[in-house]
């Protein structure tokens, strides 16, 4: 409120700054300028400060190499205010966010460092540029007359979401200097988040991801004619492919001015689509022929007729190409850990006219569900992954994650980390989805995710012989962990896949979620065959809840033991999970539908302990809801089993009864006697 009676010195840090800049012998550029093509139509391209379409211009702006051979877009906003350099939320981020995930733009507009951290934001979402330094400077005129200045530099990365984090302190920018950049980017790439900070921004982005998905459904797909759902699809993933770009291999995202809709043949918006997706996959080292039939399947759409045709100076393929990256960019752009193309997957999917028994086919695995599987299948480091029903790859997205950050926990060198890394992704995950448009998800995520989608193969389970499908396709893939979300309409509710899995590995563990009828009566011949082989380690039954808004049917988590066929004797867990800690809605308008109301993540974990530890390890599970008991391995209909009640009363409770009808009666008595004015007659 005090501002409005303070004189702003921002033209004096203005000259301040940028007579250092001048100094150190930069080529810095100033706000009407430009910096380069790609940067200047990204800013021109992203919402501005106060909302509106476009007008980003930063005070000052340059491009800095350093010696890991990159170049770093820098980008710097001036305020005049004491109290005007950053504005923190509670979590100690910058607040460019409100609290229903909105863009905050009286923050972006008031402070130098969030405004800073937007325009980087825009580089993130719009150019191949994945790394990006915010500076913000203000300053005040203290009582002598002289002006004293603030600065905050901060690191907007994909590595942080495009959150943004502090470097350090600064008294000047000599940290530019040509001298000094080198060792201040070294600087940069030491800085990491922690865990617990990247799940909040991982919730975060999906509340925010699923927002831009509606309203990417509202603006596009309900009213442009003549797409079928598989263009749809299509259309999504060859526009994330055409806008990713890669760095590394001068590959650079195709941007909206570059699609003419032109009518020449060969120069088409399609044709221009096709050759960016080639370039980028040719980067990728994708194999010839996985490559050619991405292509070949995306350049069906692409290139029809009716959506390159040109009406009023614009083609219906541009339309929805900008409308996509203008909604989406940011999300495949900055970082993701979660399964993004799922949460597509799964909103494309009720935007068309499924029967129930098809939408249950195509609903896929929460991500936090996703990650229990791969948890209680004891997914690590070195494990061995596989699929058999991959649908977009979120449980294989999912079992990557916890591969890699196994990885980086327990490998020290830097070296060797990079080269486990590496192998995780080309060798050590397997995805099979017969399906070609959900297939085109898969890779698509795979890719999206750092490049696993070495070995997504668009093949049939059932049919499927174990071998690499890329690769080293002479070799058995050693598979030792194993997750699936199987199509409950296949026979024994999906467990057709689970014994075929099964039998194909020597040794490892088992999680798969699925229908509670396929423990108590529809896969009994399947079940059967799988206990010959492996043990049923846990039977847990999931909240009925689960996946609200999509099914409504009752699902249970089954756990395994390869490799050791089950005894009549062996410890089987019985978990009631009907109650995990979450509240859920479906809301259509709500920016979370999914809400931690008691003890979420807690409990989770629990549930992970008791199923390898078992009862030692309760808590906040009641005694009711964790039971051990048997089955019978010739039976195949008795894995849903809970806690026995005892019906036998004991001797308190005979007290207790005797007491309850003896209090009653005596209230009759006394309710019965007359009152003296009965007996007078009155």
């Amino acid at each position: 409120m005090a501002n409005t009676n303070i004189q702003s010195v921002e033209p004096n840090i203005a000259d301040l700054v940028n007579g250092w800049l001048k100094s150190y012998k930069l080529d810095y550029k100033l706000e009407q300028e430009s910096l380069n093509t790609e940067i200047d139509q990204a800013l021109d391209d992203y919402y501005s400060k106060s909302g509106g379409k476009g007008g980003n211009r930063p005070d000052a702006k340059l491009l800095l190499h350093a010696n890991d051979g990159r170049y770093y877009p820098v980008l710097i906003e001036y305020k005049g205010y004491k109290d005007k350099l950053v504005k923190l939320d509670e979590e100690g981020n910058v607040a460019n966010k409100t609290a229903k995930n909105q863009p905050d733009f009286a923050n972006i507009k008031a402070y130098a460092v969030n405004g800073a951290v937007h325009y980087s934001n825009a580089v993130l979402h719009y150019t191949s540029y994945t790394d990006v330094i915010a500076i913000g400077v203000t300053g005040y005129k203290a009582t002598n007359g002289k002006i004293k200045h603030s600065i905050g530099v901060y690191y907007v990365s994909k590595s942080n979401f495009g959150v943004g984090q502090k470097v350090d302190e600064y008294t000047d920018l000599s940290f530019l200097k040509k001298e000094h950049f080198s060792a201040f980017i070294d600087k940069v790439k030491q800085l990491s988040l922690p865990q617990e900070e990247i799940e909040k921004l991982k919730e975060r982005r999906e509340q925010e991801i699923t927002a831009s998905l509606v309203k990417l459904n509202n603006d596009i797909f309900k009213s442009e004619d003549g797409l079928s759902e598989d263009d749809r699809v299509y259309l999504v993933a060859a526009s994330i492919m055409a806008t990713l770009g890669d760095v590394e291999n001068k590959v650079y995202p195709l941007t909206k001015v570059e699609l003419k809709s032109s009518d020449e043949e060969g120069d088409r918006d399609g044709d221009i689509m096709i050759r960016k997706i080639n370039s980028f996959l040719n980067a990728k080292k994708l194999p010839k022929d996985k490559k050619d039939l991405i292509v070949r399947t995306l350049q069906n759409t692409l290139t029809t007729d009716n959506i390159n045709k040109v009406e009023n100076g614009e083609s219906q393929l541009k339309r929805v190409f900008v409308k996509i990256v203008d909604d989406l960019g940011i999300y495949y752009k900055t970082g993701l850990t979660t399964d993004f193309t799922g949460k597509l997957f799964n909103e494309m999917y009720s935007w068309l006219g499924f029967t129930q028994d098809q939408l249950n086919d195509v609903v896929l695995t929460p991500s936090y569900v996703a990650t229990l599987l791969c948890r209680l299948a004891r997914v690590n480091k070195d494990s061995f992954v596989w699929d058999f029903a991959t649908g977009s790859a979120g449980l294989l997205v999912a079992a990557m994650n916890e591969m890699l950050i196994d990885a980086k926990n327990t490998i020290k060198s830097p070296e060797k980390l990079a080269i486990k890394e590496a192998e995780i992704k080309a060798n050590q995950l397997l995805g099979l989805e017969i399906l070609s448009n959900v297939y085109m998800l898969a890779v698509l995520n795979m890719i999206m995710m750092g490049d696993g989608s070495s070995n997504i193969l668009n093949k049939d389970s059932l049919k499927f012989d174990g071998h690499y499908g890329f690769g080293k396709t002479n070799e058995k893939f050693p598979a030792d962990a194993f997750i699936l979300n199987p199509p409950y309409s296949r026979d024994g509710n999906g467990m057709i896949f689970v014994e075929k899995a099964l039998s194909m590995m020597e040794k490892g563990y088992a999680a798969i979620i699925i229908q509670n009828s396929a423990g108590s009566g529809n896969a009994v011949e399947y079940n059967k065959n799988i206990l010959k082989h492996s043990t049923l380690l846990a039977s847990i039954r999931m909240p009925i809840d689960l996946f609200v808004g999509k099914s409504s049917v009752q699902t249970y988590i089954y756990v395994f033991r390869v490799g050791e066929s089950h005894q009549k004797d062996d410890v089987v867990k019985f978990i009631d999970f009907s109650n995990d800690g979450y509240s859920r809605s479906a809301r259509k308008k709500s920016t979370n539908n999914l809400r931690d109301t008691n003890n979420a993540k807690e409990r989770y974990q629990e549930l992970v302990d008791l199923v390898h530890f078992g009862k030692s390890k309760l808590s906040i599970f009641s005694e009711s809801e964790y039971y051990e008991g048997t089955i019978d391995p010739e039976n195949g209909a008795d894995w849903n089993q809970t806690a026995p009640i005892n019906t036998k009363p004991s001797i308190e409770d005979f007290k207790k009864t005797v007491s309850d009808y003896l209090a009653w009666e005596v209230a009759t008595l006394l309710k019965n006697q007359p009152t003296e004015d009965d007996r007078l007659g009155k």
